[in-house]
């Protein structure tokens, strides 16, 4: 029985699938877990000696299923004894689709020992998308996992109106029996809320994403243009390098995607002359125009800036003072972009790419443009094909893209970032040694007084969490084990597996014998189970 809780928990572990197609005795490929085990039994003298009971083997699907189920659940154990060693905890959640179902990731964050733990709870199958529905899932789950008792004092999630909404949204529902709880919008969102506004604010900074992506469109959807693209690395000279797909929810992929054209524009232009059919001209007329190099140029710089913050927000261990902290120094950087040796660097660097790559900038605007006049007679709400053309002056493009890009930023990071009470907020940084008023007792009093109860200030400030990237990286997993080969597992199946999956750390600290002892007390068996006496 150790042997098999042992494999079962390595293939959990690993995310590897257990059942085969085909597991009667002819069968080449009998699936990971008997394949396991007659591994074993080659070099197990204990196995190559034992011969189980016909009835008792303990190596059916059933069997299988069953030793599963004991091993998420000693895994979901393990922690949920240390959240009531902790007696408070904070909720996060969010929603992903996977195939025709909507699945909510449940994970909680707490602290044990001094650490900040973050784990996954739960994965569950949502039938309605309505704020009540989902609060009734997270209270549901609470209630199974016997933690619906101890002080919640956080929840996080995106900011979807059915989350967020301070009326009849899930935080709002949800504080109805967890009044202490704030709701803290991800930090993560948030910031990714703040590039995308920008872009959509700035109609330069628009087009320029929107041709970005496609680039890369081009050089992906065709193996043509894909093959030609790499014949121009090799004969240029350069690192093999692929464009990036610009997404709404990779945070990270605007910074890798801007440094990805930079690298290889030489190879873009090349490829793009060699294949010279409409859509390649183009392109190549966008791209070699003195404004897309420098908004090449602004964007690496601006977004190299809050590249950083994009990734310490994912940390686990991070809390709340420390990112709002982390937030406002990114504001301090912007701000101090904003000066004229910055411009005047950008402007540097966007001239030499264009004379490296034989890009013509023009000095001058050829004339005035004439206005249209078509229009005149009617109220014009929205463009009508008519865009502004911006000069190659470093002072135009000093006022007309860098500044309007750096203002839009600074504003959106200032005025999105949390929606915590002013004064609850500066009680939570109180708690934390990086700020001003560390240990105010004015500050602290407010936080005393929302949560009215004997908790140590410090960990309530560590268990308030800022985003819920650690839901983000459940589906991650999710998209590992059910692949198209396991489309056909259930729900509870898929969580159990899940579990193991994520909580590595967990699973490899396990305890066999507790594991059998949960297997043995799962149903009447036919045979009792009894583990040998350890030697006192």
């Amino acid at each position: 029985m150790r042997r098999i809780a042992a494999v079962t928990c390595m293939l959990g572990k690993q995310g590897l699938p257990l059942r085969g197609n085909d597991e009667t005795a002819e069968s080449h490929n009998k699936g990971n877990f008997l394949e396991c085990m007659g591994l074993l039994q080659k070099f197990d003298p204990f196995l190559q000696h034992y011969t189980a009971p016909s009835n008792s083997t303990y190596l059916s699907p059933v069997s299988q299923n069953e030793m599963i189920e004991c091993c998420s659940k000693e895994v979901t154990a393990t922690f949920i004894k240390e959240m009531h060693e902790s007696k408070m905890f904070a909720i996060m959640a969010d929603e992903a689709r996977d195939g025709h179902t909507e699945q909510l990731a449940i994970c909680v964050r707490y602290v044990t020992e001094g650490t900040v733990k973050e784990r996954f709870l739960s994965l569950t199958e949502l039938r309605s998308f309505d704020a009540k529905s989902i609060t009734e899932a997270l209270e549901r789950k609470l209630q199974e996992e016997g933690i619906a008792q101890l002080k919640c004092v956080a929840q996080t999630y995106d900011g979807a109106a059915v989350m967020s909404g301070a009326a009849g949204g899930v935080q709002s529902l949800f504080r109805e029996k967890h009044p202490e709880a704030i709701y803290v919008h991800c930090y993560a969102h948030e910031l990714n809320l703040v590039l995308c506004h920008t872009c959509r604010g700035i109609t330069e900074a628009a087009e320029f994403f929107s041709l970005l992506e496609s680039l890369y469109s081009f050089f992906s959807v065709s193996l043509v243009s894909h093959h030609k693209f790499k014949e121009a690395q090799a004969k240029l000279g350069l690192q093999p390098c692929e464009l990036v797909q610009l997404s709404n929810t990779r945070w990270a992929c605007q910074l890798h995607s801007v440094n990805a054209v930079l690298e290889n524009l030489p190879a873009i232009i090349d490829c793009l002359s060699a294949l010279n059919t409409a859509t390649a001209v183009g392109l190549k007329t966008k791209i070699c125009k003195f404004s897309f190099v420098y908004l090449l140029s602004l964007f690496k710089d601006l977004l190299s800036v809050v590249a950083g913050l994009h990734k310490y927000l994912q940390k686990e261990t991070i809390d709340l003072p420390q990112a709002v902290a982390y937030k406002d120094a990114v504001c301090d950087s912007l701000k101090q972009k904003r000066s004229d040796p910055t411009a005047a660097d950008i402007y540097a660097r966007a001239k030499a790419v264009c004379k490296d790559n034989d890009i013509v900038v023009e000095e001058q605007l050829s004339g005035q443009r004439q206005k249209k006049k078509r229009m005149d007679d009617f109220v014009v709400e929205t463009t009508y094909g008519a865009h502004r053309r911006i000069s190659t002056d470093a002072q135009q493009v000093k006022t007309k893209l860098l500044y309007p890009c750096l203002d839009r930023m600074i504003t959106e990071l200032e005025n999105r970032f949390s929606a915590v009470n002013g004064a609850l907020l500066q009680g939570i940084q109180a708690c934390s040694p990086v700020s001003e008023n560390f240990l105010s007792e004015s500050h602290l009093e407010e936080l005393a007084h929302h949560y009215n109860i004997d908790l140590k200030t410090e960990e309530v400030a560590l268990t308030v969490p800022v985003s819920s990237c650690s839901c983000e990286r459940s589906f991650s997993a999710l998209r590992r084990l059910r692949n198209w080969l396991r489309r056909t597992m259930g729900q509870s199946r898929l969580h159990q597996l899940a579990v193991m999956a994520i909580e590595k750390d967990v699973v490899e600290q396990l305890d066999h014998d507790k594991i059998i002892n949960r297997f043995a007390t799962l149903k009447e068996r036919r045979h009792r189970l009894m583990l040998p006496m350890k030697d006192q």
